[in-house]
């Protein structure tokens, strides 16, 4: 057991497991984050012309067109994706780039629409992806370095999600079983603001900007950076006595449930989900 007491969170011996995947989640979010500014900087100025495009589908793999170069067809300008490249800086290939650097701009080229109005360019490089998303990134590392210190294995998803926080402010919570509540409505807040800023700019005239894109963008990282790393943390197997052994606020426990009639030790009081209060 940890000499901190962090291990009687969650009724395991350690949380070296929870540690790690903190680790790993807010580590590569910071790695590409870092990388998005470090890149465009390192390379030859104007390597990177104004780009425009689609999220989730390559449209800068190649200068020829078609699939993975959509982006270098001659486009009208203003259309809702893509642009006429020849009068924003030229064709571009992020294939063409050394492998780090084609890394990260083709993981940004799949991921993100690199819309050039709502990108910053550093040394004359447009970055690989736009602001929204160095908000969802900045997010996603702080999530996971959260989860790194707080976060444990609690058996469930929302459990493991709710445990980053101190056990006395979600008590009440877990007296009433509304944790589930708690744990997928906080997310659904944090996305609010991107929801917002970004369904108003699609459906009307009205216009984000850059600061705006980051700082709504952060809550919706830190969300899904939460989740992720919920998710990879609960491993109902980690208990080898079973969900007994799990520790929850309140004195909450987790009683499950076969088809036909419930086990001798669950009292009435227990939830439908399997969560009751001792």
């Amino acid at each position: 057991m940890s000499d901190d007491g962090e291990s009687t969170r969650s009724g395991l011996p350690d949380r070296q497991r929870e540690t790690r995947i903190g680790m790993w989640v807010g580590g590569i979010a910071l790695g590409y984050l870092l990388a998005s500014f470090i890149v465009p900087a390192l390379l030859p100025t104007d390597t990177v012309p104004e780009l425009s495009g689609r999220a989730n589908a390559f449209d800068y793999a190649n200068k020829d067109g078609g699939w993975g170069g959509a982006g270098n067809e001659p486009h009208p300008e203003g259309d809702r994706m893509f642009h006429n490249q020849a009068a924003h800086g030229g064709m571009f290939a992020w294939t063409e780039l050394d492998l780090f650097s084609a890394f990260v701009y083709g993981f940004g080229d799949l991921n993100c629409h690199q819309k050039h109005e709502r990108s910053w360019s550093i040394n004359g490089n447009q970055m690989p992806v736009c602001t929204r998303d160095i908000g969802i990134f900045a997010g996603l590392a702080v999530a996971g370095f959260l989860f790194s210190r707080r976060g444990v294995n609690r058996w469930t998803i929302r459990d493991s999600l709710l445990s980053v926080a101190p056990d006395d402010w979600v008590a009440d919570f877990y007296l009433r079983d509304r944790r589930a509540l708690l744990a997928f409505g906080g997310l659904f807040l944090f996305l609010v603001p991107v929801a917002l800023d970004g369904g108003i700019q699609a459906l009307t005239d009205y216009e984000s900007n850059h600061l705006k894109r980051v700082v709504t963008g952060v809550p919706m990282g830190f969300a899904v950076g939460l989740l992720l790393s919920a998710m990879f943390a609960s491993r109902p197997a980690s208990f080898t006595g079973g969900p007994a052994q799990v520790r929850l606020p309140a004195n909450a426990r987790l009683v499950l449930f076969d088809d036909d009639a419930e086990p001798e030790s669950a009292p009435e009081s227990a939830s439908d989900d399997g969560t009751s209060e001792e």
